[in-house]
């Protein structure tokens, strides 16, 4: 596969990027950048006459389910199992985690 791309051009994005290239690098990532381009262009020579657009590749899962209301705690009891309870606020204080 050809590289399409120069060590200036690499150069250039490396600089937009903050990233401080050697020069055996600019080479190397010419060659695999014009690699990666080739390999897009070969894909996109293939034939998908009849093939449907695909807006994800992911299914659905059990866990995708329509949202609906079902019992659960009410808040008083909720709070009254809580650490640090805020019962008139209607919140519990959690330790910071960072």
């Amino acid at each position: 596969m050809s590289s399409g791309f120069t060590r200036e051009q690499v150069a250039a994005v490396a600089a937009l990027a903050n990233l401080r290239l050697e020069v055996s690098e600019l080479d190397l990532f010419a060659r695999q950048l014009g690699d990666i381009l080739a390999y897009a262009a070969e894909v996109q020579q293939i034939d998908t006459t009849g093939v449907p657009p695909t807006a994800t590749v992911v299914t659905r899962h059990a866990a995708d389910r329509d949202d609906e209301v079902r019992p659960s705690l009410d808040r008083e009891t909720a709070i009254a199992a809580a650490p640090d309870p805020a019962v008139d606020a209607g919140f519990f204080k959690v330790p910071r985690v960072i």
